[in-house]
C-alpha cells in the first residue's frame, strides 16, 4: 500500500517499531527516485505510546505544514481459545489493535485541524471484525478489529463536518507471514479458507494497492463511516 501511495507521488512515511526498516521497504526506496514522483522515509514508532505517536507525526506534518493521509495497519494475532487466552496476551493484542490505531488516528487528525485542512484515515480492520474465522482460534485478535470497524464509524462521525474522512477496510485472508504462523499451528486451515472464499483462493498484499488509492484519495471524496469489505466473496454467501 506504501508502494502504490509512492507510485501515485505521495510523499510516504513508514512507521514500525523495528530499529531498522525491513529489506521490503529498502527494495522499494531504491526505485522511488528513478521511476516516481514520490518517496519513500522511514521513522521508528511503537503505536502503544500515545506521546511517541503525538510526537512523530508532528514532526512529520511540520515538514510540509500538512499531513493529507494516514492509513493504520499495525496489527498482531494471537492463537488460543477464549478460556485458555492470557491476559498478558489480550492486554498485548488490544494495546497494538486498537489502542495502538486509536493513537495513530487521533494523532494524524490533530495535524489535520493544526494545520486547517483536510485529510482522509484509512483504518486497517479485518473481515475477522464480521465474521468468525473458521480454522482460527482467535476471540481476541477478532474483537479487536470489530473495535476498529466501530472506531471508524465514530471518528467519521466526530471529524466529518472538519473535512476529515475516516474509512475502514476489511481484507479477507492474505498470505503474509502472520497467516503462515496460522498455518504452521492449523494446516488444514488454508484449504478450509481456500474452500469457503467465492474465489477459492487467498489473496496477496499487492492486491490491496487499489483500495488505499481509492480512499486516501478524491476518488472517495464522499465516503467517509464505511467499511470496505475486499474478502473475495468470503463474507457474502
Amino acid at each position: 500500500m506504501a508502494e502504490a501511495l509512492m507510485e501515485a507521488g505521495a510523499k510516504v512515511y513508514c512507521l514500525d517499531r523495528l530499529e531498522t526498516p525491513h529489506q521490503d521497504f529498502l527494495n522499494a526506496k531504491q526505485n522511488t527516485a528513478s521511476e516516481f514522483g514520490g518517496s519513500l522515509e522511514y521513522a521508528r514508532l511503537d503505536v502503544r505510546n500515545k506521546t511517541e505517536v503525538e510526537n512523530t507525526f508532528s514532526a512529520i506534518a511540520s515538514q510540509n505544514k500538512r499531513l493529507d493521509g494516514m492509513v493504520a495497519a499495525a496489527g498482531i494475532n494471537h492463537l488460543q481459545s477464549a478460556l485458555d487466552h492470557s491476559q498478558c496476551a489480550l492486554n498485548d493484542v488490544m494495546q497494538i489493535n486498537y489502542n495502538g490505531v486509536f493513537n495513530a488516528a487521533t494523532a494524524a487528525a490533530r495535524q489535520m485541524f493544526q494545520h486547517r485542512q483536510k485529510g482522509s484515515i484509512l483504518l486497517i480492520a479485518s473481515m475477522s471484525g464480521l465474521i468468525a474465522n473458521k480454522g482460527m482460534t482467535s476471540p481476541v485478535y477478532n474483537s479487536s478489529k470489530a473495535a476498529v470497524i466501530q472506531l471508524s464509524r465514530c471518528l467519521a462521525m466526530e471529524w466529518g463536518r472538519h473535512g476529515i474522512r475516516v474509512n475502514s477496510l476489511c481484507p479477507g485472508h492474505i498470505i503474509t507471514p502472520m497467516v503462515e504462523q496460522v498455518f504452521q499451528k492449523n494446516p488444514a486451515a488454508k484449504a478450509t479458507w481456500e474452500s469457503e472464499n467465492m474465489l477459492g483462493r487467498l489473496a496477496i498484499p499487492e492486491e490491496f494497492r487499489g483500495p488505499v488509492l481509492f480512499a486516501l484519495s478524491d476518488a472517495s471524496s464522499f465516503m467517509t463511516g464505511s467499511t470496505l469489505i475486499v474478502d473475495g466473496g468470503h463474507t457474502a454467501w
